[in-house]
């Protein structure tokens, strides 16, 4: 689907550059043709190195590892949702043959705790499960299956305790404790203008959202080796290199220089990466048999081995004129975040501080709230708080544009933000915030033709003969939404990268390296785009990820171009100006006049003064940098006001379906959006980014759910776990706005985790349009829209 690029901000302009092979005059009156620049800069649309290997299945997964003298590592878990281990007997799996390793929480060295924020979830249970597939045992053999039968020999004895699976009872007083002191994770309180407001209009519901699960392709895999000096080298497919070196760090008990991790190839991870799986169990079992040890998760052990969505229940209310401007909004959020804390806090500051939408509200009032149940952990997911409370504050507009007679459109223009509104913390949206334009846009692209009712391919239900269309009714639903970039609330969010530029065999090579994970996105090919466009070569090699050089920070949050590409701009710049100051020492002209052109050293007038590899001889240059955004603050722990986030990204979309009322069946139509990127680094991968976050935002709409029943997942499998496919999918037509913000490199906004929380809510609407039932959870199923 090509990319329908609008204009760039006129009121900011943009740099522009000669093309290529561009004459041009110099002072002098001479003409000289500058170089043409390499293919594959900022704004075009290389392949991706991986591209092609992974579409004929060529590439090296983390499932894929391999070590010659390597055995197999699993993982008993705990088949009760809350439990006392009494005990623990090993005996009968250490008999089995090609067993070299059988081990429990006694075994762990160092701290048995980890986790992202609070280091409570154990590496081995000792005396409690929490949770249906905790970890209690590990166990080594010298070939999977063998390594399994030992594994069901394994005798815990456990007392099974009474759950908390019902979030809304974990806030009760005399609730049970999943951990002391309490069950409250976090309680976000915002407020801001009248608190005791009255409006002529009122409208109000409750809304629910099920657990959503990342459902990534490639399941949970590492090979731990080790090594020589005592040591371990891990390889494994994660989000974030230097936060899983810490916590391994500290259940091992070894120095950072001691544990060193190395990027495996990533078959997805959308948040359920970000936290630990395989990773210290793998370790163990290294350091303990003295061999490399694979683990890896089948598919049902996947969906125990990683976090999930939140679950929310929300309760939300706007006041209006009866012209339908917002005078207030009051809102409840509770999201369930399961047996550990993981990064439940970080999503209710999303959630309660994003979480009524990019709208201007005089006055607010937000209390958000994660809690701990016996359910399974909940964490990072795509869009991160913000999808859970978009379906309530759009299925609410659309409320009050009924209640005030203004069309569902309008409404949200009339209220959408714009550059230089506070937003509900009282931070100033001080770049572009085009509300109304992106909703203009969705609304102006043309409708796709009526359903033909003489093809039955066209209908719900498809092939599957279930209807021939006299029940189908049409609906069209609107969403606009926004999004934080980044790392909130005064987290030291920053990235760092190494760039080296040397020739080789007579050819200038760049070689970047960073710890920042490639998980699909497409960042290796930014990194690469960056570094052609600021040293002007065209051979650009990526470093593998490791831990070798600092931190990249986490490949979530939509910073990654931001943050890391910040990083390896400012790598490049320190790179180009080394080796001017070189190039000014020999030549005797100051380095200000100077300029990198290719493997050219021109002047100011365009002349070639030298080359390239006159300057660098046999040697090399190499920078390294830290780039940091510009800071975020704390909120007020009382009020929940302050400037929380670094930057906001813009989505909108329209959905449009055919649903069959009778039978509940729904067919996604068309799924249309414009979205703001501030800058397109790489267009093409813009587009795809936008495509498939709109297919998970849908899939919640309709179809994904973790189905849990007192603490136990009942469809661990993508047998029962329905995940939309191309079949599922619509036509999409996307319009990206490039309105840069100024305070980003190159302009750039994060682009992956928009189109997940509009599409949704999107999409819910449409089948409320169409069917005419309230639908107040998702995702929706047949008898929500039959009432059956």
């Amino acid at each position: 689907m090509p990319v329908h690029r609008l204009r760039e901000d006129p009121r900011r302009g943009a740099p522009g550059r000669a093309a290529a092979g561009a004459v041009v005059s110099t002072e002098a009156g001479t003409r000289v043709t500058t170089q043409a620049p390499p293919a594959g800069r900022i704004g075009d649309s290389p392949l991706r190195p991986d591209g092609t290997l992974k579409v004929t299945g060529e590439f090296a997964y983390a499932s894929d590892l391999w070590h010659d003298d390597m055995v197999w590592g699993v993982t008993v878990r705990s088949p009760h949702p809350h439990a006392r281990i009494r005990g623990i007997d090993i005996t009968a799996a250490l008999t089995v043959p090609g067993v070299s390793a059988v081990l429990t929480a006694d075994d762990v060295p160092g701290e048995n705790a980890y986790g992202l924020e609070h280091a409570d979830q154990p590496v081995l249970a000792s005396e409690f499960v929490r949770y249906e597939g905790e970890p209690v045992a590990l166990v080594a053999a010298d070939h999977p299956e063998t390594a399994r039968r030992a594994a069901a020999r394994i005798v815990v004895d456990y007392e099974v305790l009474p759950a908390v699976t019902d979030p809304r009872r974990a806030m009760d007083a005399d609730a049970p404790a999943v951990h002391h002191p309490g069950n409250l994770v976090r309680h976000l309180h915002l407020e801001r203008g009248e608190q005791a407001p009255t409006a002529p209009v009122v409208v109000s519901l409750d809304f629910e959202v099920g657990m959503q699960d990342q459902a990534f392709l490639g399941p949970e895999s590492g090979l731990a080796v080790p090594a020589e000096d005592g040591g371990v080298d891990l390889y494994v497919a994660t989000q974030w290199l230097h936060v899983d070196q810490r916590q391994i760090c500290l259940a091992l008990g070894m120095p950072p220089e001691k544990v060193r991790l190395t990027l495996a190839g990533v078959g997805g991870a959308f948040g359920g990466r970000e936290d630990l799986s395989v990773h210290v169990h793998a370790c163990l079992l290294a350091l303990r048999t003295g061999k490399p040890v694979k683990m890896s998760y089948s598919r049902e052990e996947s969906f125990f081995g990683h976090v999930h969505r939140h679950p929310a229940w929300m309760t939300y209310e706007f006041g209006a004129e009866r012209d339908g401007t917002l005078v207030y909004a009051k809102a409840r959020v509770l999201l369930d975040g399961g047996a550990y804390a993981s990064s439940t806090a970080a999503v209710v500051g999303n959630a309660g501080t994003l979480g009524l939408g990019p709208y201007r509200f005089p006055s607010v009032t937000v209390d958000a709230y994660g809690v701990y149940t016996n359910n399974p952990p909940c964490g990072a997911m795509r869009g991160f708080g913000c999808v859970q409370a978009a379906f309530a504050h759009e299925a609410l507009m659309d409320e009050l544009a009924d209640a005030v007679g203004l069309d569902r459109v309008a409404i949200r223009q009339k209220n959408g933000m714009r550059e230089g509104d506070l937003n509900i913390t009282g931070q100033v949206i001080d770049s572009a915030a085009p509300v109304a334009e992106l909703l203009q846009i969705v609304r102006d692209m043309p409708m796709p033709p009526e359903a033909d009712t003489s093809d039955i391919r066209a209908m719900p239900g498809a092939v599957g003969n279930t209807t021939h269309g006299e029940g189908v009714r049409r609906g069209v639903g609107y969403s606009v939404t926004y999004k934080n970039v980044g790392f909130s609330e005064g987290f030291d969010d920053y990235s760092t990268a190494r760039v080296r530029l040397e020739m080789t065999g007579g050819e200038a090579v760049a070689t970047v390296h960073t710890a920042a994970a490639e998980v699909g996105q497409g960042l290796i090919t930014v990194e690469q785009q960056i570094c052609r466009t600021e040293l002007g070569v065209e051979r650009v090699v990526v470093h593998p990820k490791d831990t070798a050089v600092g931190s990249g920070g986490s490949t979530s949050a939509s910073r990654q171009t931001y943050v890391t590409g910040g990083a390896v701009k400012a790598a490049c710049e320190a790179v180009r100006a080394t080796v001017l100051d070189r190039a000014s020492m020999s030549l005797g002209r100051p380095a200000g006049e100077l300029r990198l052109d290719g493997e050219k050293i021109v002047g100011a007038s365009g002349e070639v003064l030298t080359g390239l590899a006159d300057v660098l001889g046999d040697g090399a240059v190499e920078e390294t940098a830290e780039y940091r955004h510009r800071p975020t603050h704390a909120i007020d722990p009382a009020t929940g006001q302050g400037d929380a986030h670094v930057q906001f990204a813009f989505s909108a979309h329209r959905a449009v379906v055919d649903v069959d009322v009778e039978l509940g069946l729904v067919k996604v139509v068309a799924l249309d959006t414009a979205q703001d990127v501030g800058k397109a680094i790489n267009p093409d991968a813009v587009v795809g980014q936008i495509h498939g976050g709109s297919a998970q935002g849908m899939g919640l709409a309709l179809m994904e759910e973790i189905v849990v029943t007192d603490g136990h997942v009942r469809n661990p499998s993508f047998t029962d776990y329905l995940i939309p496919t191309i079949l599922d999918m619509p036509p999409m037509k996307v319009e990206v706005l490039e309105y840069a913000d100024p305070h980003a490199p190159y302009g750039v906004r994060g682009v992956g985790e928009p189109p997940t929380i509009s599409s949704g809510p999107a999409v819910a609407a449409a089948v409320r349009d169409a069917c005419g039932a309230p639908l107040r959870r998702v995702p929706i199923r047949p008898e929500h829209i039959t009432g059956t």
